[in-house]
């Protein structure tokens, strides 16, 4: 959806969720809503604000689906508020919690001191009043080293170099590294980087005092790209600001335990939290597993089978990406991955069998559908233990697949011969088991 700001710029929004509260959350632009829905960590995160909220999230001029350009820090007001005015009227909205984070603060704080009519509350997440050194102020960048910072990232602006500062705990997952240099190259182009300059310049401690709604301020102790010590400064500086102090080095709100600030988010606005469960789905998951890499690995060396197991996951990964399919975890010689739809877990799982075959490597698979409990990056029941038990009983170049999964697949045209009953270990009962023919 887009609303139309003063100016005939078309700025992008979408709403979730029909919770008693408005929430409206202003982010940076640097990650496209579009391309966020991709992230399982955001996905939790915006479902669980469903259950309390109606959210609507907002595309910030310049960035993603959002016309125009990034308003630099010394644009007239009507540009930097009049954007959040026009999505609030647009979405039909009277007064919202207007939540923030990162380098969304500055703008969050000005529009809630100046417009306190269309605020009932304020939640600040890693974020600052001010990210450049100051007399006084020792939090942010010095202005000794703000062009070379800045040139820097720059020049790595695309590549999804700043998992390492944004969210390390994603350090050594490839397929992170690469959704958020996607991330970067359609959010903004590299010449953004000059209003990013612009950005951190700002400067609104000045209106910290006059802030009159309730304010959370919460930050992760660890956070390496908005150090802790500016997040102190904004409660010690807001009138009765709450401040809590979390755990964890991740700045992405949607990225490690996002599950603990939404608990502190809602309990600050509702007085009370759903707690930690995870979002309970329906969905096919699929089991992938290199048979004897072992032995493998042993025969061919380390350098030669780590090119070869290179190989395998980037393609593994590609028919993922051509059949919908989202990557929990690599687990070295194989995937677990869940699909919304059976037959797409069928054919990736097909595709990834024969592929495999084509670069000298034998993998087998294991497809099961049922309820599976989603939380944060991971997923979990007795559904994902099913699917690894059937995983392990086909053979190399095998596709094995459960009763259920087979009665999914009626007039799909897919074979499926039966392959006998057996005992899955730690499952209960006995499962018949079907292949599915190449």
């Amino acid at each position: 959806m887009y609303a139309s700001a003063h100016d005939g710029v078309s700025v992008a929004y979408q709403v979730t969720g029909q919770g008693p509260l408005e929430l409206l959350f202003f982010q940076p632009p640097a990650i496209p809503l579009d391309l966020l829905w991709d992230d399982p960590g955001f996905v939790h995160f915006a479902r669980r604000l469903r259950g309390f909220s109606q959210t609507v999230w907002l595309e910030a001029r310049g960035g993603g689906s959002s016309g125009g350009l990034i308003p630099g820090f010394d644009s007239d007001e009507a540009v930097h508020y009049g954007d959040i005015t026009a999505v609030l009227d647009k979405a039909a909205c009277e007064r919202v919690v207007l939540v923030a984070s990162g380098d969304g603060g500055p703008l969050a704080i000005s529009y809630a001191t100046l417009h306190p009519e269309r605020v009932s509350a304020l939640v600040l997440i890693d974020s600052y009043a001010h990210y450049v050194q100051e007399e006084g102020y020792p939090w942010g960048l010095s202005r000794d080293t703000l062009d070379q910072h800045v040139a820097a990232v720059r020049e790595a602006w695309g590549t999804g170099a700043s998992v390492d500062v944004m969210a390390p705990s994603k350090t050594r997952d490839e397929a992170f590294r690469s959704w958020l240099a996607r991330c970067q190259r359609f959010g903004l182009p590299r010449d953004a980087m000059t209003a990013w300059r612009d950005n951190i310049q700002r400067d609104v401690r000045h209106l910290l005092p006059a802030l009159s709604v309730p304010t959370l301020v919460l930050h992760r102790e660890g956070d390496r790209y908005v150090r802790i010590g500016a997040g102190r400064y904004l409660a010690d500086h807001i009138p009765g600001a709450n401040f809590i102090e979390l755990p964890g080095e991740d700045h992405y709100f949607f990225v490690g335990d996002s599950d603990a600030l939404l608990d502190e988010i809602e309990e600050f606005l509702t007085g009370t939290h759903q707690g930690v469960e995870g979002d309970v789905v329906m969905a096919a998951i699929l089991f992938t597993d290199i048979v004897g890499s072992t032995e493998q690995s042993a025969g061919m060396g380390h350098r030669k089978w780590g090119a070869l197991t290179d190989q395998h996951d980037a393609m593994v990964r590609a028919a993922l990406a051509r059949h919908r399919g989202r990557e929990i975890r690599s687990m070295g010689d194989g995937f677990l991955a869940t699909f919304d739809a059976t037959t797409r877990a069928i054919r990736a799982a097909r595709e990834i069998v024969a592929a495999a075959k084509g670069i000298g490597i034998q993998v087998r698979a294991g497809v099961h559908t049922g309820e599976v409990e989603f939380r944060n990056d991971d997923v979990a029941g007795l559904t994902v233990n099913i699917a690894r038990r059937i995983c392990d009983l086909a053979g190399a170049g095998e596709v094995f697949v459960s009763e259920g999964v087979r009665g999914h697949l009626v007039g799909s045209g897919i074979a499926t011969p039966e392959r006998g009953t057996h005992v899955l270990k730690g499952v209960p009962d006995e499962w018949r088991l079907f292949a599915i023919e190449s």
